[in-house]
């Protein structure tokens, strides 16, 4: 039965699907099943596999959707009680613990800008587990042979690529063009899709004109409210290299749960001078 429960799984996170997997680590007593049976949960409710049925598995079942949701591990304890026998017509009366993990596929990164803050967040993301994918329109940037095998480098007009292609809402995007109007472009088409994660580089200032011309455009506040913006955790970064590191930083503290929201701390002013190298 696990074996089926692992190809599941496999084929799960090969189609980008986020799932939770449920398994007894623990029994004493008599239980339907023993240390070790899985079963696997789908956001839509779908599962493979039994952890042995009845009232206990129909809760285990709601709390690893909740997982799914939350990003978070849940462990479960169950008393296999008369109430439980009575409903099951199963003779028990042990205990029982289930932990419940949520697994995620590779996260997906979008990073749109190849230059030179764009090339360091591509190259460590991708050394630190993302699935990264670097859009820029200027093929002297934007071309494998600078980026590495492993990172997918598109070469098109980036609003255009935006408007063709729908970004899964687990994936995480980072803002990093050559100026202006190219963040305010691309920022126009990103802003009001449901993403995991969403930053813009730039001084507060800057940030500030792109947010003002975006609502005066009839852009909703609420839908820039969630944009972390100034990008990245303020470790006092100057060099691209630094500026990569603290992006990469908040993406880290995202997936991991750290953060929910956008990051209140002002990036330091002295980014500046590393942002006209871009």
């Amino acid at each position: 039965m696990n074996q089926e429960v692992f190809s599941a799984l496999s084929e799960a996170l090969n189609r980008g699907e986020e799932v939770a997997l449920v398994t007894i680590v623990s029994s004493t007593g008599s239980t339907p099943q023993r240390v070790g049976a899985k079963m696997l949960v789908y956001a839509d409710g779908r599962t493979v596999g039994t952890i042995g049925g009845g009232c206990y598995e129909n809760d285990a079942f709601g709390k690893a959707r909740e997982a799914i949701l939350t990003r978070k591990p849940i462990t479960l304890k169950f008393e296999l009680n008369d109430d439980f026998a009575q409903e099951t017509g199963l003779v028990c009366g042990g205990q029982m613990e289930v932990f419940i993990e949520p697994v995620e596929p590779s996260p997906e990164l979008f990073v749109f800008g190849a230059g030179h803050v764009g090339y360091f967040v591509g190259k460590m993301a991708h050394e630190t587990g993302f699935k990264v994918h670097v859009i820029d329109d200027r093929e002297k940037f934007a071309n494998s042979e600078r980026f590495g095998e492993g990172i997918d480098v598109i070469v098109d007009h980036i609003p255009t690529w935006i408007e063709s292609h729908v970004l899964p809402p687990t994936s995480y995007v980072v803002v990093v063009t050559r100026g202006h109007t190219h963040d305010l472009d691309a920022m126009r088409a990103l802003a009001q899709s449901p993403l995991r994660y969403l930053g813009l580089i730039g001084s507060k200032a800057k940030v500030k004109r792109i947010f003002d011309a975006l609502i005066e455009e009839g852009m909703p506040a609420a839908k820039l409210s969630g944009i972390h913006a100034p990008i990245g955790l303020d470790i006092g970064a100057i060099t691209p290299q630094e500026i990569a590191v603290s992006i990469l930083a908040e993406l880290i503290a995202v997936k991991h749960g750290k953060i929910s929201g956008p990051n209140t701390a002002a990036v330091s002013m002295r980014w500046e001078g590393a942002l006209a190298k871009r």
